[in-house]
């Protein structure tokens, strides 16, 4: 037997986390009189105007931000904090109904934050079937409305959850001249992320800026040890030092190797201390006593 429209509809809902948009009962076979008829029966009930939640009024989290996306139409995505809520990064329970459509002038259904402005598609994904915006855009976005505190505890998360990406996140930056929240975004990646704010040459002026600061006797910089490179170097210390912009969430093969690395050097006599820039850019008073001490401790013993 051919499937009954309301089959249509309950298998729609299925994949859709209980949700159904007005078009998409229409193209089930569902008429106007029947789509009223079934909210007077209860087995419709509106979440927003034209989508509507099928059997019961209760849906999941991820319903409720499909059915956002389908109340703004086609080209809308779950944006700012309902975007951080879907990729795991807002620590709320609840976020606010939000998406991101483009252009100037439309208006959004009542009880959903519409933003216009440019998507650009690099800046769109899909998380469990729902488009969203990449982490990469939210952080800009986010970075509108919170404090650099706040924003510096989502850049956080988002790297402990393995969703930071610093190419697409320079990128939005590029992509965002103009942006209202890009002063605040930058602000907290100099905090958590300063090698994605500063180039390698600025980052190492730094490092060796709080050097002559600290009054610390000024290293051999980007020398070859053997078949490696190494970042800063005390030689008659005995003492080198990395200067590591990746952090401890990062791969476990870029783990491994830079332990590999350090085995190595350290086989061959070489004390190897690792800073990250974080570190380096903000905590400079702690970094100074922590060279001042491996100083003061080396010796050579090859």
């Amino acid at each position: 037997m051919a499937p009954t429209p309301d089959w249509r509809v309950a298998e729609l809902a299925a994949r859709q986390y209980g949700v159904v948009s007005r078009a998409q009962l229409l193209a089930a076979g569902l008429g106007r009189m029947a789509i009223t008829s079934r909210l007077q029966a209860g087995r419709l009930h509106r979440l927003f105007p034209g989508v509507f939640a099928v059997g019961h009024p209760a849906v999941s989290p991820l319903g409720r931000h499909l059915a956002t996306t389908l109340a703004c139409g086609d080209d809308a995505v779950l944006s700012h904090r309902a975007a951080a809520h879907l990729h795991g990064v807002w620590t709320s329970r609840f976020a606010p109904p939000e998406v991101t459509v483009p252009g100037t002038r439309r208006r959004g259904p009542a009880g959903i934050a519409v933003h216009r402005g440019r998507l650009d598609p690099a800046d769109v994904t899909t998380v469990d079937g729902i488009r969203v915006t990449t982490v990469a855009r939210l952080l800009l976005d986010l970075a509108e409305g919170l404090t650099v505190a706040h924003l510096v505890a989502v850049v956080d998360r988002c790297q402990a959850r393995r969703l930071y990406d610093p190419d697409a996140v320079r990128a939005v930056i590029d992509r965002g001249a103009g942006r209202r929240g890009l002063r605040t975004l930058t602000r907290a990646l100099m905090i958590v992320r300063p090698q994605d704010v500063l180039t390698r040459s600025e980052l190492e002026r730094r490092a060796l800026r709080l050097l002559d600061q600290a009054r610390i006797a000024a290293p051999e910089v980007n020398e070859k040890l053997g078949r490696y490179e190494v970042d800063l170097l005390w030689r008659d210390r005995g003492l080198v030092v990395e200067l590591d912009g990746r952090e401890w969430h990062d791969t476990a093969e870029a783990f491994e190797r830079d332990r590999r690395r350090d085995a190595d050097l350290m086989a061959s006599g070489w004390r190897v201390m690792r800073l990250t820039w974080r570190q380096v850019v903000n905590e400079p008073l702690w970094v100074a006593e922590r060279l001042r001490a491996a100083l003061a401790h080396g010796t050579v013993s090859r």
